[in-house]
């Protein structure tokens, strides 16, 4: 592992600043009157926030952030303590611990409360006990749903998108007006979806990269950095075209140079497996997890993980001249969303492209929408494409459920596997 580049790239003390941004605009709501809004990744229509003037909060990213920084365990115990099972999601654990004491965010400050719970259910039944749940908390704020319908039949039919729609207009957005105090514009979502166009082609672009050999880039471990602007409510803003402008920028840089990812503890000089990753990461010790990866040479070339607040691989854009029905396709358009057939599809076309020597799933103990139906996933693409496969447990947040050496030992089994296939095949 190569120690010359630990240093921060500017694209990563960019977004830094934004996410600091983010957090101060959200301290400053009383002083500001702007209003807030709490929602989720998947399915998140933050253009439309956006076009109110009002400022996201996404309940699970408090979560993640929290399971980041060792702080979710105390949370999730006190949610416990309240009643809730050890079987929940433990986002929505660490989201209502965090809430009952105090709400204080990531960067130190206090997280305001909601003006609208805005529930876009996007294949997640959590989602919806979850808000049940934070109304109970907040019980004289308005619920506007979203409903999402599920792609069971493959495809999105102009009905379903007809179906988001007139909730858009009837139930979202009279309750953002009333919240906001500001008109629906139709002119300026057109606007923000006109950069949000951009930053699609460019996300798109940057995770295409993992083409190269050796791949420029880690499309999970790095990767759900990468997402964090998209997924972070600033999506449809110029910082976000900025931040992907630079960031493919460095890449290409990275491409022409035949450099390996940029890791913890600097660059990867050699690559020796390239692997496709189903299912969430572990928020509570992400370094040590990404570290067992790298260490053993591993660099993960596509992930389904990157693409739960939207799929792009299959060419779809928003289009700002049908600004709704854009955002109602959107949320169609996210992972959780799909159904089982579809992911391994979209798992299968990855692990082809990008050229990976194996499949691997992390399974989350207490996420059902990612982890419904993983071992029929594995199965069917180890027999579709003959290719090696794993199988590894933890959770989201949750340290209790993170076994190091349980999942150093069948990593390393599953690399000498890898390793002998490649052995055999070179002969």
């Amino acid at each position: 592992m190569s120690k010359e580049v630990v240093s921060k790239e500017k694209s990563m003390i960019i977004q830094k600043e934004m996410i600091a941004s983010l957090s101060k605009e959200l301290s400053n709501v009383k002083k500001t009157g702007k209003k807030v809004v709490y929602t989720f990744v998947p399915g998140n229509i933050s253009e439309l926030i956006r076009a109110f003037d009002m400022l996201p909060v996404y309940p699970e990213i408090n979560a993640l952030q929290s399971g980041m920084r060792k702080k979710s365990e105390k949370f999730i115990r006190d949610a416990e303590k309240m009643g809730h099972s050890e079987d929940v999601c433990t986002y929505v654990k660490c989201d209502v611990g965090m809430m009952i004491n105090g709400n204080v965010g990531s960067g130190g400050d206090v997280v305001p409360p909601p003006d609208l719970l805005l529930l876009s259910y996007t294949g997640c039944f959590t989602f919806m006990k979850w808000f049940e749940t934070l109304k109970r908390l907040y019980p004289e704020v308005p619920v506007a749903m979203l409903h999402t319908p599920y792609q069971a039949g493959h495809k999105i039919t102009p009905e379903m998108t007809d179906y988001m729609v007139k909730q858009l207009k009837t139930e979202v957005i009279p309750k953002m007006e009333k919240v906001s105090g500001n008109k629906y514009d139709e002119n300026k979502l057109k606007e923000i979806l006109r950069k949000t166009s951009i930053t699609e082609d460019l996300i798109m672009k940057i995770f295409d990269t993992t083409k190269n050999i050796p791949s420029p880039i880690d499309a999970y471990f790095a990767g759900v950095y990468y997402i964090g602007p998209i997924n972070n409510g600033f999506r449809g803003t110029q910082e976000a075209v900025d931040y992907y402008q630079m960031l493919y920028k460095e890449i290409l840089e990275r491409v022409e140079k035949g450099l390996g990812p940029i890791t913890p503890e600097g660059v990867m000089e050699e690559e020796k497996f390239r692997l496709v990753i189903e299912g969430p990461p572990n928020w509570t010790h992400f370094r040590e997890f990404w570290k067992l990866f790298y260490d053993l040479g591993a660099v993960i070339v596509a992930s389904s993980y990157t693409k739960v607040g939207g799929v792009y691989d299959n060419g779809f854009r928003v289009d700002p001249e049908k600004p709704l029905e854009s955002l109602a396709n959107y949320c169609m358009n996210c992972y959780t969303n799909l159904n089982l057939e579809q992911r391994v599809e979209l798992l299968s076309d990855c692990i082809t492209k990008y050229h990976a020597d194996g499949f691997m799933v992390n399974s989350i103990k207490s996420c059902n929408s990612f982890s419904a139906g993983q071992l029929m996933i594995m199965r069917q693409l180890e027999e579709k494409l003959e290719i090696p496969v794993g199988f590894i447990e933890s959770d989201l947040v949750d340290p209790r459920y993170f076994s190091y050496s349980n999942i150093k030992n069948r990593l390393e089994s599953f690399f000498q596997m890898l390793e002998q296939r490649k052995l055999y095949s070179d002969k």
